[in-house]
């Protein structure tokens, strides 16, 4: 079987049933899409297929075709240079950081649906579980990536100082 996945049509063989997130991990060794909670609620596992953010823990491969397009935290920006990557590297979003690629798959697709996002869409469309509970800056830095992409503009207070001496 074939799927497209970060613009490269990959083989892989496995079972009908078999989610779509251990076809990206163990067959195609793309390992940023994080398992988490195995039933679609954590959004650790978020990829895009056509362009709308998935949860690929419960998609059997089976229902995704050659044709469709996957897109994995690996295939957004391989070089981390993304809008939306650089907003969450400016403001410090991730702590732990496991569930990060899902949240930003998440976000990417909201900002791709509606660039200019209020409070409630973000709340709606931001539904992955972040046990760091960095859901303040995850906001933050939505917004900054609707705004242009200040980060100053965030209303936060941090400050990078490359080289500094402590």
């Amino acid at each position: 079987m074939k799927l497209n996945v970060n613009g490269q049509v990959r083989e892989f063989d496995a079972e009908d049933d078999t989610p779509l997130l251990w076809v990206l991990r163990e067959q195609l060794g793309l390992t940023g899409t994080k398992y988490g909670c195995g039933i679609a609620q954590c959004g650790a596992c978020t990829v895009h297929i056509d362009g709308e953010a998935m949860r690929s823990c419960v998609r059997p491969v089976s229902t995704v075709t050659e044709q469709m397009k996957i897109v994995t935290i690996e295939g957004l920006s391989p070089d981390g240079s993304h809008p939306v990557q650089k907003a969450w590297a400016a403001l410090d979003v991730p702590q732990c950081g496991f569930c990060q690629s899902g949240m930003i798959m998440a976000a990417t697709a909201l900002l791709k649906e509606k660039p200019k996002p209020t409070d409630a869409d973000i709340d709606m469309a931001m539904t992955n579980i972040c046990r760091c509970g960095t859901y303040n800056r995850v906001r933050k830095a939505i917004h900054v990536v609707a705004r242009g992409g200040d980060a100053k503009s965030a209303g936060l207070a941090i400050e990078h100082r490359e080289g500094s001496k402590a």
